[in-house]
């Protein structure tokens, strides 16, 4: 339970009693201030609230439904869009010359090619779509490598979606066990993992389970030789050994089972494998406009958490941690009941889990070409997916025109 001391404010106690989820913040001080955007934020997710003489109890659920967490992701992604608003205003229309329209789409035979993010153009036509989906826009830090995939078939080689890669996160339990990993081995090996912290369709691509294609696309060989070739030149600190082989790749679902995911396979065998959950121990469930009350927080009181390489654990919650010893309420409670996520692997070679373990010095990778994932995936899914009526309505009507964020 979260315990925080807060004076019985009558507007808060109204608002929390008719069960008002939105509620102003009746306080010129930025001490309150934090403090009540904390217990708004919390209130929204359905986290239940006692008063007992100046201090607020608040109990998590034990668990939170899709579609809270869908609301709640609207809530963060919409404030990213409205701090962006005048970026996105002048490149929607870079957006729009990027698509396909539906018709086109629908004739088209879909080859799909593999473009890597250099020039601004495509670091810029990658931004503004990453702004679409409903989960908010967020950067990893350390390795990225971001991909467009364009349709061949069409002659303005339109976009069928986005992908990037990023340095795995240190340290996921659920994913460390099943690798078989202790501690030494997960600090020598883990810079032959990667995130995919981005991958997803766009219209009228969606609809057509472009989403499960770009799935298919991320574990291709051409995606392993773009890793290898971008660090080729990179060595590892403690062992000295090439850092640019990707054994394996993990990525991880918001919203419990992955349409996207489940259910992919290539050569008989899943290419995404269920391997556990997050431990829910994170930020995502606290909005912007309570993060940026915190640093003002710390601002007015001196404090300076730097945001550099190297300076430790995320940076977002060494600010909430330090807001915290303030306000002095327990910030590691508040961190571990953000939202659980589903973590699949994709391993990349036969023996992906020997190497990672430091146990082969070298990959006896898999052979998927990307020509071969792509023509399983119209197989398995696009030819299936076309013989449905409402779905040849919704791409047909698709014009890039009405395309928006």
């Amino acid at each position: 339970m979260l315990e925080i001391e807060l004076s019985q404010n009558s507007v808060l106690h109204e608002n929390l009693f008719e069960q008002k989820a939105e509620f102003s913040i009746p306080t010129n001080s930025v001490d309150e201030k934090v403090k009540l955007l904390i217990v708004r934020d919390l209130f929204r997710l359905g986290w239940e609230m006692n008063f007992r003489a100046n201090k607020l109890y608040i109990k998590p659920p034990d668990s939170y439904d899709k579609q809270m967490i869908k609301e709640s992701m609207q809530i963060k992604r919409q404030e990213l869009i409205n701090k962006n608003l005048c970026w996105i205003s002048n490149h929607i229309e870079l957006a729009r010359q990027n698509l396909a329209d539906g018709n086109d789409v629908w004739q088209s035979e879909i080859e799909p090619v593999i473009e890597v993010c250099k020039t601004h153009e495509q670091l810029d036509i990658f931004r503004i779509f990453r702004f679409y989906w409903s989960s908010p826009y967020s950067e990893y830090v350390g390795r990225r490598i971001k991909l467009l995939v364009r349709d061949n078939a069409l002659p303005n080689r339109p976009v069928i979606g986005i992908a990037a890669l990023g340095s795995s996160i240190v340290h996921i339990p659920d994913r460390d066990k099943w690798v078989g990993w202790d501690t030494k081995e997960r600090t020598q090996n883990l810079v032959y993992a990667m995130d995919a912290y981005v991958l997803g369709a766009l219209p009228p691509y969606n609809e057509l389970l472009g989403g499960k294609l770009l799935s298919y696309i991320i574990a291709s060989n051409e995606v392993r030789e773009i890793f290898s070739k971008k660090y080729q030149d990179v060595v590892t600190t403690i062992s000295k050994r090439k850092a640019n082989q990707l054994a394996c790749i993990f990525t991880t679902s918001l919203y419990g089972n992955s349409s996207q995911y489940n259910r992919i396979k290539f050569d008989n065998k899943l290419l995404y494998i269920p391997v556990g959950q997050t431990k829910g121990y994170g930020t995502l469930h606290l909005t912007d406009e309570t993060f940026s009350a915190m640093r003002e927080l710390l601002a007015i009181n001196k404090i300076d958490v730097t945001n550099r390489f190297g300076d430790g654990p995320v940076w977002s919650m060494r600010v909430i941690r330090t807001a915290a010893d303030l306000l002095g309420f327990d910030a590691d409670f508040l961190l571990r009941h953000s939202f659980k996520r589903n973590i699949y692997a994709i391993p990349l070679a036969h023996n992906f889990r020997e190497f990672l373990k430091g146990e082969n010095a070298e990959l006896q990778n898999f052979n998927y070409s990307l020509d071969g994932l792509v023509d399983y995936w119209k197989k398995r899914w696009l030819y299936i997916r076309k013989k449905n009526l409402e779905v040849q309505d919704r791409v047909r009507n698709f014009h890039p025109d009405n395309f928006t964020v």
